[in-house]
């Protein structure tokens, strides 16, 4: 069951859950993925823009093509304003930073994305400390460019891999079954009423149940 947080005749935003793809997985076409899942109870929908499979919070999703053309501007422009929150390996001296690292996507059999200063394009993310613990953080992120995992690399790359985020250098982990990573908030233009209008998804139960242990440590 999906949970549906908004929609009208030109939009549909979701709370999707992690462990979900967005689109078809190739290697296993039989596992169910959110564009279909949407689709079979609203018919057509047009993909704006994605999670990480392991990525759990707010997406939008357009029902017509004038609609995804709209939206996608928005993206491609970077008027859409996106919050995530991260709870990281080991605490940050600084309160806030702002990653420029740029980053080269679809590496590898495992399709890494890499910091690369050659080949890489241009990618930025705002970070700012929401709560310390003695050996991880609590971060809320702002990337406002679009890479492939783009706040996931930043992050290993300044030495605070999300929690559980194997792929990028974080520690095995029974404290949590993925990496920690939620899309707490999106803010854009409505394509038909002009109107700007802002999402929030809740943290999952994975994501509070890991908040509550590390309190306890």
């Amino acid at each position: 069951m999906i949970n549906i947080i908004y929609q009208d005749k030109q939009i549909i935003v979701v709370n999707k859950p992690a462990g979900l793809s967005v689109l078809i997985e190739g290697w296993d076409e039989n596992a169910p993925y959110l564009s279909k899942m949407l689709e079979k109870k609203y018919n057509r929908v047009w993909v704006v823009h994605r999670l990480d499979k392991v990525t759990s919070g707010v997406m939008v999703f357009a029902r017509t093509a004038e609609a995804h053309r709209h939206l996608n501007t928005q993206f491609e422009k970077h008027d859409v304003e996106k919050v995530y929150h991260a709870i990281v390996e080991d605490a940050p001296e600084w309160n806030e930073y702002t990653a420029r690292h740029s980053l080269f996507v679809n590496v590898g059999r495992k399709h890494r994305t890499v910091v690369d200063k050659h080949r890489g394009k241009p990618s930025e993310t705002e970070l700012m400390i929401i709560k310390r613990w003695q050996d991880w953080a609590w971060i809320e992120a702002r990337p406002k460019t679009g890479r492939t995992h783009q706040i996931r690399v930043h992050l290993a790359a300044l030495g605070f891999p999300l929690v559980a985020d194997i792929l990028y250098g974080a520690e095995e982990t029974e404290l949590i079954a993925r990496a920690a990573l939620h899309a707490q908030s999106l803010t854009f233009t409505h394509p038909k009423t002009d109107q700007k209008m802002t999402f929030t998804a809740p943290h999952p139960e994975d994501f509070i149940q890991l908040i509550d242990l590390l309190d306890q440590q």
